[in-house]
């Protein structure tokens, strides 16, 4: 290896893209190869999404139907196969409440909480939560356990 065939790694040079809007002389002078006239041409132009070039937008041609109940209250679903494993996993021995569920990351601390009825469960346990599912609080009920609504 000498001075003379020294070449950067491949890939490390960035293309010769010629910069824009430099003059005539630099040959993408002018208009910067932006063409004439028309909101594209301009400085600080920018497509809004879903526009199609003044045609109304799929967004706007579609029709809105159904309905939005603004009072719907969403809960965060926990299943009898997950409390099964976090006892088997010794993170909760005999109950089970909100403040608990959310010291182990399964929900979040503004989050209602529904007990869901997938999986089984074979230890008694004292759950407490906002709703339960008909199958999952006989589930509970079954092993020993508690229910109980907040």
């Amino acid at each position: 290896m000498e001075l003379g065939n020294l070449k950067p790694a491949k890939g490390a040079v960035k293309g010769g893209s010629k910069r824009l809007g430099r003059g005539q002389g630099s040959g993408t002078g002018g208009t910067a190869s932006r063409g004439h006239k028309g909101a594209k041409s301009r400085s600080g132009y920018s497509k809004k999404i879903g526009f199609e070039g003044g045609q109304m937008p799929l967004q706007r041609r579609v029709p809105k139907f159904g309905f939005t109940n603004i009072n719907r209250k969403e809960y965060a679903g926990i299943n009898l196969d997950k409390l099964q494993a976090l006892v088997d996993d010794k993170k909760i021995k005999s109950s089970l409440d909100v403040e608990t569920m959310v010291s182990l990351r399964l929900v979040g601390k503004n989050d209602l909480v529904k007990i869901l009825g997938r999986g089984e469960l074979n230890t008694k346990l004292k759950v407490s939560a906002h709703k339960f599912t008909a199958t999952a609080k006989a589930a509970i009920e079954a092993a020993g356990g508690e229910a109980i609504t907040l």
